[in-house]
C-alpha cells in the first residue's frame, strides 16, 4: 500500500502564484509520506480571456511553471501529475471538423505568433493543448506520461475548442509509485468508454508478438468543474467510472473564483472512489454567498443561467490549497475483478 496525495487549488491568471500553491502542496505531501502528488487541470493558470490564455502558454522546455514545479519535486522526492497548458501549431481541414470537439492535424510546435494579423484559412494557427505531465520523484518528465485531453467543453458560456486543440490519441497506463496511471482530464470523465478502454485486460496474444499495455489501476481525472455540473454530477459520474471498471478513481479539481471580478469558478470537491465505488476521500468545496438566489441544485440550465449560478458561489474556508492524503491499496484492485469478474460480450457488441 502507497500514500497518494490529492491537492486542490484556485488558479488564476499569475502563474507565479499558482506555482506557489503548487510547491507548498508539494512540500506538505512530501511531508505526509505521499509517493505521488496529483494535482488539477489547468494548475499553470485560467486566463481571464482567450487572448491572454495564449500569452501566457509556454512550451514545456521553457515554461516556468513547469521548471519550478520540477524543482521542488527533486527536492522532495516526490512524484507529482499535473495539467498545463501547451501552445501548438494546427493546420486547418477541410471539410471542417465538428464545431464542437474539433481535431485538426498538428504541425511543429511552436510559441504563439506575435503577429497582429489574423491568419489565414490556410495558413496555420496557435492553439493549445489542454495536457496532463508527470514529474518523476527525481525531477525528469516522463515522456510517456503526458495526455492530451481528447473531448472538449463546449457548454454555457465556457468554450474549450475556441482556443485548444483536442488530443488525437490515448496515453498508455504507465507505472508510478502508487501504481498504474490511466490519464484523462476533465470532460473525458462523461465519455465510459475512454475509461473501459485504460482500464480493460488486454486479451491473450501470441508470445512472439510485442505485449499490451497492462490495463490502468487508478483512472486520473484532473479537472475545472463548473459550480452547475458539478453539483449536478461530479460525484455520480467519479463512482460510476469507478464502478464500472472496476478501478481506483483520482480527481484533484481546481476550486473557487478563479480571477478577481471573473463569473468563472470552480466546483472543487476533490475526490477519491476506490474500486468498489466507495468515497474514501473528498476535499472542500463552494458555499453560495447568496441564500435568496437560485441554488444551483443541478438542473440543466443555459447559458445566461450558468453565469448566474457561478456569479453566487465562492471557494470555501480552507478549500483552496487543502490537501488529501489516502492509501491506495493494489490488493482491493486485484480482489473486485476477481470476486465480480465483468466478462464483456464482445461477440454481440464491439470491444471499446
Amino acid at each position: 500500500m502507497a500514500k497518494a496525495a490529492v491537492g486542490q487549488i484556485c488558479s488564476s491568471n499569475s502563474m507565479a502564484h499558482n506555482l506557489e500553491q503548487c510547491v507548498k502542496l508539494v512540500g506538505r505531501a512530501a511531508s505526509a509520506g505521499a509517493k505521488v502528488l496529483f494535482l488539477p487541470e489547468a494548475s499553470d493558470y485560467i486566463a481571464t480571456s482567450t487572448s491572454e490564455s495564449f500569452s501566457l502558454a509556454r512550451p514545456l522546455s521553457s515554461s516556468p511553471f513547469v521548471l519550478g514545479l520540477q524543482s521542488a519535486a527533486a527536492k522532495h522526492s516526490i512524484a507529482v501529475h499535473v495539467g498545463i497548458h501547451v501552445p501548438v501549431s494546427v493546420a486547418p481541414t477541410s471539410p471542417s471538423p465538428s464545431p464542437s470537439n474539433p481535431v485538426v492535424p498538428t504541425v511543429p510546435i511552436s510559441p504563439p505568433s506575435s503577429s497582429p494579423n489574423p491568419p489565414s484559412p490556410t495558413t496555420p494557427q496557435t492553439k493549445l493543448y489542454n495536457r496532463t505531465i508527470y514529474i518523476q520523484p527525481n525531477g525528469t518528465l516522463l515522456p510517456s506520461g503526458s495526455y492530451d485531453k481528447l473531448h472538449l467543453f463546449d457548454y454555457g458560456a465556457l468554450r474549450e475548442s475556441a482556443s485548444v486543440q483536442a488530443g488525437s490519441r490515448f496515453t498508455a497506463p504507465f507505472e508510478s509509485p502508487v501504481g498504474r496511471l490511466g490519464s484523462l482530464v476533465c470532460f473525458d470523465l462523461r465519455f465510459p468508454e475512454a475509461a473501459v478502454h485504460l482500464t480493460r485486460c488486454p486479451p491473450a496474444r501470441n508470445p512472439q508478438t510485442p505485449s499490451p499495455s497492462l490495463p490502468a489501476q487508478i483512472l486520473l481525472y484532473p479537472s475545472a468543474f463548473t459550480v452547475p455540473t458539478g453539483s449536478a454530477h461530479w460525484a455520480l459520474l467519479l463512482r460510476a467510472r469507478a464502478v464500472e471498471t472496476q478501478s481506483w478513481v483520482i480527481a484533484s479539481a481546481q476550486v473557487g473564483r478563479h480571477n478577481a471580478c471573473s463569473p468563472r469558478v470552480s466546483y472543487g470537491r476533490s475526490m477519491v472512489v476506490d474500486p468498489w465505488g466507495r468515497v474514501v476521500l473528498e476535499l472542500k468545496g463552494v458555499v453560495r454567498q447568496n441564500q435568496s438566489n437560485s441554488t444551483g441544485d443541478g438542473k440543466a440550465v443555459d447559458e445566461k443561467g450558468m453565469k448566474e449560478q457561478e456569479e453566487q458561489w465562492e471557494a470555501e474556508d480552507g478549500a483552496v490549497g487543502e490537501l488529501g492524503i489516502v492509501d491506495i491499496d493494489l490488493d482491493e484492485w486485484a480482489r473486485v475483478r476477481e470476486k465480480m469478474p465483468l466478462v464483456r460480450r464482445t461477440d454481440v457488441y464491439p470491444q471499446v
